[in-house]
């Protein structure tokens, strides 16, 4: 039971990071930047839960700074059209080193744990309620129909009379906000401390998980906990002494993440079915 608890808490940050990067790339909207935002989460989560004594505080304050970065990248993608690609990876570089300068003084104190209910940390039970939330809008409403419209064709979506644009902002806010929870969570439950790069790929992991998933909320919960499992898994291998070394176990969630990649990348028919088509294009209205 342990076990499983620590699996399920090893996946939550996970699987909220990867059900707001779905929901971006529905849309249309690839954002290579999650990483940057879930560890501007984590310090401003952090920051705002030490100094006021509440982490409901610092979880608001997370998901604001991830908000705003999203922001950044929607004003600087959306708005200036400029390389989706490019500037995520921009945006995570400035989140890792704008993150390190904000926890600089916050490095080695003790942070505010999330309070379990019922030994059972909520946001465990909440990643799962987000995730049947995200599922439901995107297939059982008619605004989930326009996000995965506008996603496969902006064109169309754009002569029909929706506000493409718009709409991508709103996916990318939310996305921003999920990464900085994410990033709260790290900080203020998994380990309640501030560690500069905390994240420590987390978020790359996530978004391998939006294409494992086949770009399926349901199934990103299978894939997160998945991926949970085996960090968790690798960090207990280690206290067997077999001789394992310790950079192979720890490098190990990686390189089954590259793995279900490629066998993911192989099923060509799977992959079409469920790409949103115009992922990373770019959309300049008609004027």
């Amino acid at each position: 039971m342990d076990l499983l608890l620590t699996i399920m808490t090893a996946s939550t940050p996970l699987l909220i990071a990867a059900i707001g990067e779905l929901a971006v790339e529905r849309s249309g909207v690839l954002n290579l930047g999650v990483e940057g935002m879930m560890v501007m989460g984590a310090v401003c989560g952090f920051a705002a839960a030490l100094l006021t004594g509440s982490t409901f505080i610092g979880i608001l304050a997370a998901i604001a700074a991830g908000i705003v970065m999203s922001l950044l990248f929607g004003f600087l993608t959306l708005t200036l059209v400029s390389n989706q690609v490019a500037t995520g990876l921009a945006l995570t570089l400035l989140g890792l080193g704008l993150s390190g300068l904000i926890g600089e003084s916050f490095v080695g104190q003790p942070g505010v744990k999330i309070p379990n209910i019922g030994g059972i940390d909520p946001l465990i039970p909440g990643a799962i309620l987000l995730t049947a939330a995200v599922a439901y809008v995107l297939f059982k409403t008619k605004a989930g129909l326009v996000i995965r419209a506008v996603g496969n064709s902006h064109s169309s979506a754009h002569a029909l009379g929706y506000n493409v644009v718009a709409v991508r902002y709103l996916c990318v806010m939310f996305g921003g906000g999920c990464a900085g929870l994410a990033g709260a969570y790290l900080s203020l439950a998994y380990t309640p401390q501030w560690v500069e790069n905390m994240t420590a790929g987390r978020g790359w992991i996530a978004l391998a998980l939006v294409v494992f998933a086949s770009w399926l909320p349901w199934r990103a919960v299978a894939g997160a906990y998945l991926f949970g499992a085996i960090s968790i898994l690798a960090y207990t291998v280690q206290t067997f002494g077999w001789g394992i070394p310790s950079q192979f176990l720890s490098m190990l969630p990686y390189l089954v993440t590259i793995a279900a990649l490629v066998v993911i990348s192989g099923n060509r028919s799977l992959m079409r079915a469920n790409t949103p088509a115009c992922l990373g294009q770019s959309f300049v209205p008609d004027r």
